[in-house]
């Protein structure tokens, strides 16, 4: 490594198992938008584009997650590389002569097109920024990014500092914005873990587990690692019910709607003992302002049922 690219490096350190992972993924199929993250909002009103783009600048320096890329070929182990600067910015897209009714389809066919282009992982910056001016007062934003740097939990962080740096670049105001703890101490804090007492507890829970099959696409199918995403609202009534019920049962809504999934997976499978994997939000509670940490802390935890 030359001494330029040394001097740019601010630290390195390993992955977290969720991030391994991931990037197994990845390197296995590079083509793959499995964790490619698009955030979409609409902003009206008068942008200032110049305090929009510094505003996301001051939050991507804030942040070293933010300014991370990975690296595993010939290396013995996967490590992720901070970046002391990366310099972010914010696309403008003309879409002012786009018929309003055909601006969604429009919309879709650029989202699908920024999946296919991806994140080449090793370079800098691992997410893009992009407006599509829709009218004089109107702009739709598209934030994208891979999975690898940051988890659900960390979005309105985010967003909630880039709005505030925002603001404060607009009145003419410093910025004021709390100490934040890097992701690298979640890594130290993941290596004090007692790794062997943790093997030993999901050894006997799945013991004799059988994985549970679905009759959809098999795991060599091609289209297998393609994503969609369906969404269905729950009427007030259905949810009073399910509300009434967990607290019947003296169980949180979360584990009633578990419940459910073991059941509508045992009956189109027929086993009745099925396995599943649910996401938690993986952030210890003794791992001091971890509340306000960007990064990737999810995890998905097998769940069985019988």
């Amino acid at each position: 490594m030359d001494r330029n690219r040394q001097r740019d490096i601010e630290a390195v350190y390993p992955l977290s198992p969720m991030q391994q992972g991931m990037l197994f993924h990845y390197v296995y199929n590079p083509e793959s938008a499995t964790y490619f993250e698009q955030f979409f909002a609409k902003i009206r009103g008068q942008l200032d584009l110049d305090a929009f783009r510094s505003a996301w600048q001051t939050v991507v320096q804030r942040h070293p997650t933010l300014r991370t890329t990975f690296v595993w070929k010939k290396l013995d182990r996967m490590m992720q590389v901070v970046h002391r600067r990366v310099p972010v910015d914010v696309q403008v897209l003309d879409w002012r002569d786009v018929p309003e009714g055909e601006r969604e389809s429009r919309l879709q066919e650029w989202a699908r097109e920024d999946r296919r282009r991806g994140f080449n992982l090793g370079k800098p910056p691992l997410l893009r920024l992009h407006l599509m001016r829709l009218e004089d007062d109107l702009y739709q934003f598209v934030w994208s990014f891979h999975h690898l740097l940051a988890d659900g939990w960390s979005m309105p962080i985010i967003l909630r500092e880039v709005f505030t740096v925002y603001e404060a670049r607009r009145a003419g105001l410093p910025v004021q914005l709390p100490p934040v703890r890097p992701y690298k101490d979640y890594i130290a804090w993941l290596q004090k873990q007692d790794l062997g007492k943790a093997e030993s507890y999901w050894k006997n829970l799945l013991r004799d587990a059988v994985p549970t099959p679905l009759p959809v696409l098999s795991p060599g199918d091609p289209r297998s690692a393609e994503r969609a995403k369906e969404e269905a609202t729950v009427g007030a009534e259905i949810s009073r019910k399910i509300l009434a019920l967990s607290r019947a049962n003296q169980v949180t809504p979360n584990a009633f709607v578990e419940a459910a999934w073991a059941l509508v997976l045992s009956r189109y499978t027929g086993a009745e003992d099925v396995l599943f994997g649910a996401t938690v939000s993986g952030r210890p509670p003794e791992l001091e302002g971890v509340e306000q940490m960007v990064g990737l802390f999810i995890n998905t935890l097998p769940v069985r049922a019988r």
